[in-house]
């Protein structure tokens, strides 16, 4: 089977389809991934990195990009639909999977005409834009959120989750390792987030007296490291502060509690690796989508929700305070957090996948030409 997954620009959009590409590829040994982004997006570092082929088209976003940006958007969408058919036409793959961003709508529609069964798959409890029109033709709809049902045709849904890259599945079996303190691991995404690094840094001082018994694992984003950085030296706190963290399995085993933003990929993470969560969602995402995953998680148990405008150094000190002293609820929050993680959604996804390839080309797939 020959899957081609388009979409990519931010983590929460690449990182399940990398995954979904691992169940694939090592489901067997002629079975293969193409993905399809911008040379923009961090799939450009990211997928070949993974072990996968990456093409790119032209291609930018539409909504909240401002006048001229869209204008633009705009023109360059007959450039990325021709682009995405001759990619389609080259690769022939037995099925399209976008997984959101910009060049994922001019793939998936591109393959819908053509003939290619399509699927989506949507990260978030509220579906971006792209997703909601796409979900009108493809085949068939993979949700992270039963929340986002409502958005798509009924028969074309399948709640399965959001896919976890096999290096955090080791946590589905091994969610800790052993450590000293009570380790607290803060990071906001790829590209950091400024204003969850400002508050952790003033709740520091609200802490003082648990200097000896806490430790923090900081992700901070490029442009925050050295401030963050001499955050913790200065007054003396034990922390590892990084740039990116390459090897998240390793950091959420070694952490009890997690602060972070609400992206999709980031829950769907904390679920499989059973973590207690303070949340604060990015202000600025996109219809607010980040408050409403994080409603999903707060709604079952599994994490407490600050809006950032509302929260300062003390309110997260006193947080991470009563979280640390109350055993307990932690492990209250943790089987919750469990209860709602998708260790299987990658192979559901491709299994899925399988089925709509059957169904068009054949066991065999899509015939092609011996190379």
């Amino acid at each position: 089977m020959r899957v081609l997954i388009a979409g990519g620009g931010t983590g929460g959009h690449l990182f399940p389809g990398i995954a979904l590409a691992e169940e694939v590829t090592t489901r067997h040994p002629k079975n293969d991934v193409v993905f399809v982004g911008t040379n923009r997006g961090l799939e450009a570092r990211v997928v070949p990195a993974a072990g996968f082929k990456l093409e790119t088209i032209t291609s930018r976003g539409l909504k909240g990009m401002g006048p001229l940006n869209l204008l633009v958007g705009l023109l360059l969408l007959p450039v990325s639909f021709f682009e995405s058919a001759w990619l389609l036409f080259r690769h022939k793959p037995d099925v399209v999977v976008g997984v959101g961003g910009y060049s994922s709508g001019p793939v998936v529609m591109a393959a819908w005409l053509m003939g290619v069964p399509t699927a989506v798959q949507e990260q978030n409890a509220l579906p971006g834009a792209t997703n909601k029109v796409l979900g009108r033709f493809v085949k068939a709809v993979f949700l992270a959120f039963d929340e986002a049902r409502r958005f798509f045709p009924e028969k074309k849904v399948h709640v399965i989750g959001n896919p976890i890259r096999r290096k955090l599945l080791d946590n589905y079996l091994r969610s800790t390792t052993p450590h000293e303190k009570f380790t607290v691991l803060v990071f906001g995404g790829s590209l950091g987030a400024k204003g969850l690094n400002s508050r952790v840094l003033d709740s520091l001082q609200h802490l003082d007296d648990l200097k000896g018994e806490l430790k923090f694992i900081h992700q901070t984003g490029k442009a925050d490291l050295d401030t963050v950085r001499a955050g913790y030296a200065s007054p003396g706190w034990d922390a590892d502060v990084v740039e990116f963290i390459d090897d998240m399995s390793a950091a959420y085993a070694k952490s009890e509690l997690v602060i972070c933003r609400a992206g999709a990929t980031t829950l769907a993470e904390l679920t499989v690796c059973k973590k207690a969560a303070i949340l604060v969602p990015f202000p600025f995402a996109t219809d607010d989508h980040q408050a409403v995953n994080a409603g999903a998680l707060v709604n079952a148990g599994a994490a407490v929700m600050f809006r950032e405008a509302d929260l300062d150094g003390a309110k997260l000190a006193a947080e991470i305070r009563a979280l640390k002293a109350d055993g307990e609820r932690r492990k209250k929050m943790e089987k919750a957090a469990g209860q709602l993680g998708r260790p299987e959604a990658a192979r559901e996804i491709a299994d899925v996948c399988m089925e709509m390839m059957w169904k068009k080309w054949g066991e065999q797939g899509r015939p092609r030409k011996s190379a």
